[in-house]
């Protein structure tokens, strides 16, 4: 799909990866419909984007909520006609060793992280299935195909969203529906600072090498030019994901040795 006129629909648009998306949609002629809960910080986006000559616009929206995200959805596609690419970015995470994270944070996480994935995926499909096109893209984290100590509670999110985006690539099949999952490594925005003032002080965090939210966003450009299964923006990501298949229990001691440090 050529990025250029297409109808780009992302959540959590208010910052990190979200932010860096919409600019990087925006800079490839898309039309951009961002959401997120700060609507300052949306219309400051939106006003960026269109003294630049580009074209976009706002909602309100809190993905834990499913009439929330349906209304985003089929609010883009009366503004714009359509919609080409769906972006389920939205959401947090917390630290803490498994038996020290409450179970209310699980939940907050599994509702906040995926199913507002699944809410997104199903408002679009319904438009997306009357198109015969367009791109589901579900932004996991590399931690969803291996956990690292401390983050078991948010690394279980990421897992679903492949899991879910896994059995989309199947079910959508000769659709002319792309379902695709991205995996960060540790991205460069306040995801962690957000993350420790949300675990009341219990440690965990990310782990190795960082990228920005630029590169992640550029990888999602790219991808939407040419659909593949997973986008690894740092590709030595991969092979953290095969080593762990071929030899859980060393990755298992680096893991470890990497926490203590």
């Amino acid at each position: 799909m050529n990025p250029k006129g297409a109808v780009v629909a992302i959540t959590g648009a208010s910052a990190g990866i979200g932010l860096a998306a919409a600019r990087a949609f925006a800079n490839e002629g898309s039309l951009v419909s961002v959401a997120a809960r700060r609507k300052g910080r949306l219309l400051d986006l939106v006003n960026e984007i269109d003294e630049r000559g580009g074209r976009a616009i706002a909602h309100v929206v809190d993905v834990s909520v499913e009439a929330d995200v349906h209304r985003f959805v089929d609010d883009t596609v009366k503004a714009f006609g359509r919609i080409d690419v769906l972006i389920n970015n939205a959401g947090f995470g917390v630290r803490g060793k498994v038996d020290e994270t409450p179970s209310a944070d699980f939940e907050r996480l599994m509702r906040t992280n995926y199913l507002g994935t699944v809410y997104g995926c199903q408002a679009a499909l319904k438009h997306m299935r009357a198109q015969g096109r367009g791109i589901l893209m579900n932004v996991s984290s590399v931690v969803g195909h291996r956990s690292m100590p401390g983050n078991g509670a948010y690394s279980a999110t990421k897992a679903a969203q492949i899991s879910l985006t896994e059995s989309l690539r199947v079910e959508l099949r000769d659709t002319g529906i792309h379902a695709m999952s991205v995996h960060p490594i540790g991205t460069i925005t306040e995801f962690p600072d957000v993350a420790a003032r949300e675990s009341g002080g219990r440690t965990g965090g990310p782990i190795g090498p960082r990228q920005t939210a630029e590169q992640v966003a550029l990888a999602m450009v790219r991808a939407v030019r040419r659909p593949r299964p997973e986008i690894h923006p740092y590709p030595l990501a991969r092979a953290l994901v095969v080593a762990n298949a071929a030899a859980p229990s060393l990755v298992d001691f680096w893991a470890a040795r990497a926490a203590r440090k």
